[in-house]
């Protein structure tokens, strides 16, 4: 709750700076990212990215508070129209370059930041991967061996589609579909934990998980492409059911994350980064860089102490007020 009012009150301070009247430097973007903008969107993608409550979710209402879903075509500074892909014989109208798709990228590029974080703040497991890989760390080579199988699935069904996603699934609405029943399902998965905690289930490491447990929280990952319902939650979900205790869960939540997160930025920067750039430039794409690495640390050390006290009950409870809210002041 204090999050969506930080939103709405930074929103509310998130201007455009207007061009300067003279005509500046070659590399100059055609429109402006202001930093409260950024900033604004660099801590929204850095606290909700590991937090159940869906960071692209999240970014969403973000960028439509922010108002920076227009689909106006851009010109350059000679009054030519900027292209993300040009007129050619298959596609006579071309795409023309608009603020919306380099806000699309733009909270997609930025997780670089929360990558960075969970490096540094897991540099011991990352070591211990390669180390088993060169043979010498078998538990590394199992961790190693069950993220790539947790990574799969979501890999492939992403790529294929990723396209029809952006299309058709980016909308506060489906964000709300998604807040919901990610809130059904975190309730069942706590209440099954609950019921069969200290029988003898619990996994102690994600390591010691089989192939084919890595592979099912692979599949329920698949789920978070669906705007609103959480990468972060579908996999710490997934991780209960094979039996790993919170701490773990969101242990391996935050590893899986990192090449499905890493892959998604690499997909879109190739895709649409110079785009972005073109349109608001460098700094700004850094500073939301910097604001969603230190954002995500504190978010990752705050969610691993929160579930061994309380589990996913209250952030279930969030995301039910979150969609009510959101419906209301969009729907109602």
């Amino acid at each position: 709750m204090r999050l969506l009012i930080f939103l709405l009150a930074c929103a509310g301070l998130a201007a455009a700076t207007p061009a300067p009247a003279t005509a500046p430097a070659p590399a100059a973007p055609a429109a402006e990212l202001s930093v409260a903008d950024a900033v604004v969107l660099g801590l929204v993608e850095g606290v909700t990215e590991f937090l159940p409550i869906s960071s692209t979710g999240h970014l969403i209402i973000a960028t439509h508070t922010l108002g920076l879903e227009s689909e106006t075509p851009l010109t350059g500074r000679d009054g030519q129209p900027l292209w993300y892909k040009r007129p050619s014989d298959r596609n006579p109208a071309g795409e023309p370059l608009t603020p919306k798709l380099a806000a699309d990228t733009y909270i997609v590029i930025i997780q670089v930041g929360a990558i960075l974080a969970v490096v540094l703040l897991y540099w011991g497991q990352l070591t211990s991967m390669l180390r088993g890989l060169a043979g010498r760390d078998s538990n590394g080579l199992r961790l190693l061996r069950n993220l790539f199988c947790a990574f799969l699935p979501v890999a492939v069904v992403g790529l294929l589609a990723s396209k029809w996603i952006e299309r058709h699934l980016f909308s506060v609405g489906t964000v709300i579909v998604g807040l919901l029943g990610g809130a059904v399902l975190m309730f069942f998965a706590e209440h099954r934990r609950r019921r069969w905690s200290g029988v003898g289930r619990e996994v102690k490491d994600p390591a010691d998980l089989f192939a084919s447990q890595a592979l099912g929280i692979g599949l329920m990952q698949c789920l978070a492409l669906w705007p609103g319902t959480s990468r972060s939650m579908v996999t710490i979900v997934g991780g209960y059911f094979v039996g790993l205790t919170p701490a773990k869960a969101a242990e391996f939540s935050f590893l899986v994350g990192l090449p499905v997160l890493a892959g998604a930025a690499v997909v879109k920067g190739v895709r649409s980064g110079p785009a972005m750039i073109e349109v608001f430039g460098w700094a700004n794409v850094i500073l939301g860089i910097a604001v969603a690495a230190v954002s995500a640390a504190a978010a990752v050390k705050f969610l691993v102490a929160f579930l061994g006290r309380q589990g996913l009950a209250a952030f279930a409870v969030y995301r039910i007020i979150l969609a009510v809210l959101l419906a209301a002041v969009f729907y109602l």
